[in-house]
């Protein structure tokens, strides 16, 4: 059995590197920076539109769920392992110049997460109880023609996070558990099955509302902690800064070699980047695509937003907690850990060991969401594929399995499982939001022009003249006056 587990592991591991090296980051990047001159630069010059849009979003709920929820389920897959274990395993094996790429991949990956929201929005279809559901599958098969690539994209994608990444997440959870309180890994498989259950049963819906409650409180608390940590070593920050962007560039004699140079950096930040904030993944349209909203740009706004919170904010404090700890090493993992234990050893050598107890929740709770909004992007997918109602027992329980699997799994299979099933799923959307990025681009010039001259801000996606053609379906259909429905009538 070892033999057979190293074998996959050497395949994985071949794999992910070329798909990566050879593929991905210059897809990824080139992607990401395609879509932010042809929004010209909407991450910057739309950011305080974005906090508008988050602070009304609630009002707009009406047959889905609110926007606000929708961003509160993309962010319980968001923050999570990657934020916690993901930068931690990005410093051990690329050193701190991993966090530069993280951050470039964020930045460009906002325009991207901007243009994949939005279509999932525009291409939307409505469920029979006047909810909506859509995701690159449904913009892929309505936009392109193409049910086949379709199929492949939401198979993907149900491997990816109803198995691989919810195996990691468990993982995670097991980890920071079994270090801290010493429970049984056993134990902590049994639990997560039972916890999760009821969640996965009650659907997406369920899975919005406990999202909307347990995320924010639990970010700002683990972002609290981050700050406190930088107040208390706010002398360090320079030169936390110095390194991130000094390893970047191989320009730190100090950590030449320690953690791969700056192939490793650049590998590593890439990685766990696109781990983290999913922007590009096509993976958080899958929720976008659930908000009832006014206009499309507006969801798109929304989950940009969603991308500078999850790296820009929760991943730059915990690789600031990290790297001023004096626990970290790069190219050495403490106790075979270069995960949630790192961030949690880190955090204590910092505040103190009554930090210990707080970090395994923290962990818990980032972690055990991420489980559940993985698991509502499958279910969105599987509806695709045309299994709904009882049929999606199986799939429950075979989810439930790959959570009590993955907290009983190796570490390093499950990560290279992951970035295997990331990078495939990746690639097929980042061409699918090039060939139909024209349709973002036309709402985005809609948005732009209604609030310029200053109309209620309401998307129709027939006879729109910003548009490439009219949109299929009648989710954007215009709204007829009361009056001439009654002459009609």
């Amino acid at each position: 059995m070892s033999s057979l587990i190293a074998n996959l592991d050497t395949a994985l591991a071949w794999l992910s590197t070329r798909l990566y090296e050879s593929l991905l980051i210059y897809l990824l990047l080139g992607v990401g920076l395609y879509m932010s001159l042809r929004t010209r630069l909407v991450q910057v010059r739309m950011f305080p539109q974005m906090l508008k849009a988050i602070g009304s979003s609630r009002s707009d709920a009406d047959g889905g769920i609110s926007s606000f929820q929708a961003f509160c389920v993309g962010l319980a897959s968001r923050v999570g392992t990657g934020n916690i274990a993901g930068v931690s395993v990005a410093l051990v094996l690329g050193g701190p110049g991993s966090v530069f790429w993280m951050w470039m991949v964020a930045l460009v990956g906002m325009a991207t997460a901007f243009v994949e929201a939005t279509l999932a929005q525009m291409f939307k279809v409505r469920n029979p109880d006047g909810s909506f559901r859509g995701g690159p599958a449904y913009y892929i098969q309505r936009g392109l023609g193409s049910r086949t690539w379709g199929i492949v994209f939401a198979v993907l994608l149900i491997f990816a996070f109803g198995f691989a990444f919810n195996m990691l997440q468990a993982n995670t959870i097991s980890g920071s558990l079994a270090s801290t309180f010493e429970i049984d890994s056993s134990w902590i498989a049994v639990g997560l099955m039972v916890f999760a259950a009821p969640i996965f049963y009650g659907g997406v819906r369920r899975v919005a509302k406990v999202s909307e409650i347990i995320l924010p409180v639990m970010a700002l608390i683990y972002v609290g902690m981050a700050l406190v940590i930088v107040a208390l070593n706010i002398t360090a920050f320079p030169e936390v800064i110095r390194q991130i962007v000094a390893g970047a560039f191989g320009l730190d004699e100090a950590l030449a070699g320690t953690a791969g140079g700056i192939l490793a950096a650049l590998l590593n930040g890439v990685k766990r980047g696109l781990f983290s904030n999913e922007a590009g993944m096509g993976s958080a349209p899958n929720t976008a695509a659930t908000a009832t909203v006014s206009h499309p740009v507006k969801q798109g706004l929304i989950q940009s937003f969603g991308v500078f919170v999850d790296t820009i904010v929760v991943c730059t404090a915990t690789a600031f907690i990290v790297l001023v700890s004096g626990v970290y090493q790069p190219g050495v993992s403490p106790d075979g850990d270069g995960g949630a234990v790192l961030t949690q050893n880190s955090v204590a050598a910092s505040l103190g060991t009554w930090t210990t107890v707080p970090m395994a929740l923290l962990v818990f709770v980032f972690a055990f969401s991420s489980i559940i909004g993985n698991y509502s992007y499958a279910e969105i997918n599987l509806n695709f594929l045309g299994l709904q109602g009882s049929r999606l027992r199986v799939l429950q329980t075979l989810v439930l399995a790959a959570v009590g699997f993955g907290a009983l799994a190796k570490l390093e299979t499950v990560w290279m499982l992951a970035d295997v099933a990331m990078a495939l799923m990746a690639t097929v959307n980042l061409i699918a939001i090039t060939l139909l990025g024209r349709w973002a681009f036309g709402a985005l010039r809609d948005y732009d022009a209604m609030r310029r001259s200053g109309q209620d801000v309401r998307f129709v996606g027939r006879g729109n003249p910003h548009l490439p053609g009219d949109l299929p379906g009648d989710v954007w259909d215009p709204v007829e006056p009361a009056d001439t429905v009654r002459t009609r009538a």
